[in-house]
């Protein structure tokens, strides 16, 4: 973090620097167990990127605070602003601390511990044959047919994070996603071109 040790203040409005906290929150913590999961170090460099990112946000929400308050009234009101942007900073630490995982030897121990999860994390590959290829992942409802959230995709030799509705899948790609077993053997089917459609 050594290059981020100057940090300049930048107005931006509260809602969208929540916003940004949420986004990060509900993604980081999954791209650290696929980073440790899969032994992948592009993925932990991008935890450790968006650990860096929460950082700097929840500054411009702290001097943001100290510059509005002009009362007790004023005060008291932000104050719950600040336990929201540190809930979100604890969260973005403790994905840098799943990360420091893979320095240790647990690739045996974190499958057998993550398969009594209710969710897992998946890494699948889209094939030529699957009808996904050169489609939105909303045109055919991943989420709501599978219950398989997708939450990266590699694509060649760059990834895609928190893909949307409008991001196109291409044949080759590995796709990351959570949900459960059943809707992992449905998805893999469909990517592997055993099914023309997951409805």
């Amino acid at each position: 973090k050594e290059e981020f040790s100057e940090i300049e203040y930048e107005p931006t409005p509260v809602k969208d620097l929540l916003t940004e906290m949420k986004n990060i929150s509900e993604l980081i913590i999954d791209l650290a167990y696929s980073a440790v999961l899969f032994h992948n170090q592009e993925i932990a460099e991008e935890v450790r990127y968006l650990e860096v990112r929460m950082d700097k946000l929840n500054y411009d929400i702290r001097i943001m605070a100290m510059m509005a308050a002009r009362s007790k009234e004023d005060a008291e009101q932000l104050a719950g602003i600040l336990q929201i942007a540190q809930s979100a900073e604890k969260i973005s630490n403790t994905a840098g601390d799943i990360i420091l995982l893979m320095k240790e030897n647990t690739e045996p121990v974190l499958p057998r511990i993550l398969a009594k999860a209710d969710e897992r994390i998946y890494r699948l590959k889209i094939t030529e044959a699957s009808q996904g290829c050169d489609k939105t992942i909303g045109e055919f409802n991943v989420e709501s047919e599978t219950g398989m959230r997708i939450i990266a995709i590699r694509r060649k030799d760059y990834w895609i994070y928190n893909p949307q509705s409008k991001n196109t899948l291409e044949a080759n790609d590995i796709v990351i996603a959570r949900g459960n077993d059943e809707g992992y053997k449905q998805l893999n089917a469909f990517f592997l071109g055993k099914l023309e459609d997951i409805e």
